[in-house]
């Protein structure tokens, strides 16, 4: 399959390849198989661990945020040390590619070790653009040699990280294939056929009927098999309950308004948002007191599934490192081992298990909904419906779930949520509508912007000098709209 450049003119290869995307997309697996050596059959539980890595593109290093040029926060941070938070640069640095070391040694013993990678785009180009050629070549080693490959999955994400609950769907499904075609630029068409997993930004998973349902038919649409939810984000589609076996996977149905269903096979992260729970290996420890779970009227290995951040927070930085290498060490080939979700997956199929035989569940909320509406009434009724039980209970709500359940994206964010609702529209009305193709380079100018705009960083924090990048850069995507096209 055929390469393309990372760069375009000054920007990054984000759109324009969508056939490319599609047929990478359509290769069938397995992919992690039949090179994993790992006896499923024999063992009884294992754990999948996954690292998050995200820096947002700024507005910084000029003589004000109007003027100043696009560059990732790790520069900004590299170039203002002597700033308080911004000590750690060279650590996080590290963090980004020092897979690119602890994989090829605990190989080369012997050992056979296991990692789930979900970078997000505007982090890849970010280092790309900083020329951190290290960390490019240390991702590309493990990610295309095939002694270290099969160690290796790759976890997508939305290229500029956005929450998907609060982010127009027609502009989510622009940031997951721009995530596609930006990693097939950097690490070729082959390897991104293996990325079959999602992982949305924040854990951040919509509720509300219509903004689910486009949120998985995306995700289908884009050729992913499983998507990763936060165990209480989640509920049971038969009766609204929780889930009772988090350790085997599930699958997520999203209904709307009009009647249309969409599935994809969920695997439930556990626990909070707490960078410690995977510095210190814990998916590990819960895993190996967890016995062999009954599926399809089948015993099949209970699996342990956990993700973080993998540069944030003291211990993270610091202690994983020796507690990730002591684990990979201890569990290689153990009854409790190390193993990636796809492959997992692709075990459960080669014994006759597929989506059908899992549980399903839905977002949060959801059950309550249909007690009282009929899918397929239309939105108006949804609507309604919706205000009713709002109206009647303070705890119900359509904002999504997300690693945390005490942090809504939607309250006290109209600051920064109505400019980007602006740019999206204006995006869609005089870009999308006029039918502007994707490789034009006014296209993917206005898409760059559009895309940097909407990263989660900016209403994370709620006010100040984030919100004010945010909105920066909302201003130069309907400038670039409005004078360039």
């Amino acid at each position: 399959m055929h390469t393309i450049p990372e760069y375009i003119d000054t920007l990054p290869n984000i759109c324009g390849a969508e056939a490319e995307v599609r047929q990478a997309m359509q290769q069938k697996g397995p992919f992690y198989l039949a090179s994993g050596r790992i006896d499923f059959g024999r063992i009884r539980s294992c754990f999948a661990n996954a690292l998050h890595m995200h820096q947002p593109l700024i507005p910084e290093g000029g003589e004000s945020i109007a003027t100043s040029p696009i560059i990732s926060h790790l520069k900004y941070m590299m170039d203002n040390k002597h700033i308080h938070g911004n000590q750690d640069a060279d650590v996080f640095h590290w963090c980004y590619k020092r897979m690119g070391e602890f994989i090829p040694e605990l190989v080369h013993e012997g050992k056979n070790p296991r990692i789930m990678l979900d970078y997000s785009g505007c982090l890849l180009y970010g280092l790309l653009d900083m020329g951190l050629y290290d960390v490019m070549d240390q991702l590309k080693m493990i990610t295309l040699n095939p002694d270290y490959a099969r160690c290796i999955e790759w976890v997508a994400t939305a290229w500029g990280h956005p929450v998907a609950p609060s982010t127009p769907v027609q502009d989510f499904r622009l940031h997951v294939t721009a995530w596609q075609q930006y990693f097939g630029a950097l690490f070729g068409f082959d390897a991104l056929a293996k990325v079959r997993g999602f992982s949305p930004p924040e854990m951040a998973l919509p509720n509300h009927p219509d903004v689910a349902y486009e949120f998985i038919k995306t995700l289908t649409d884009s050729g992913f098999n499983w998507v990763m939810v936060q165990e209480h984000t989640v509920e049971k589609v038969s009766d609204g309950s929780g889930i009772s076996q988090p350790f085997v996977p599930h699958k997520l149905v999203a209904r709307n308004s009009e009647g249309k269903t969409a599935e994809i096979i969920a695997i439930i992260k556990t626990q909070g948002s707490d960078t410690k729970l995977v510095a210190h290996m814990q998916p590990y420890h819960e895993a190996k007191g967890v016995p062999q779970q009954e599926l399809a009227g089948k015993k099949v290995p209970a699996l342990v599934a956990q993700i973080a951040d993998g540069e944030n927070g003291g211990v993270m930085m610091n202690e994983f490192p020796d507690h990730f290498k002591q684990t990979m060490r201890e569990a290689s080939y153990a009854e409790t081992v190390p193993a990636n979700v796809s492959e997992y997956l692709e075990y459960l199929e080669s014994i006759g298990i597929a989506r059908d035989a899992f549980t399903a569940i839905q977002p949060i909320h959801q059950h309550r909904i249909w007690e009282q509406f009929k899918p397929g009434s239309g939105k108006e009724k949804l609507q309604a419906t919706i205000k009713n039980l709002e109206a009647a209970d303070h705890r119900f709500h359509m904002e999504g779930g997300s690693w945390t359940n005490n942090l809504s994206w939607v309250k006290g964010y109209d600051h920064v949520l109505a400019p980007m609702e602006e740019a999206s529209a204006l995006f869609s009305e005089k870009v999308l509508a006029k039918g502007i193709p994707a490789s034009d380079p006014r296209f993917r100018n206005a898409l760059f912007h559009l895309l940097c705009s909407q990263t989660s960083c900016y209403r994370y924090w709620g006010q100040g000098r984030w919100t004010d990048y945010g909105r920066e850069l909302c201003r130069r995507t309907m400038d670039i709209i409005n004078y360039d096209l």
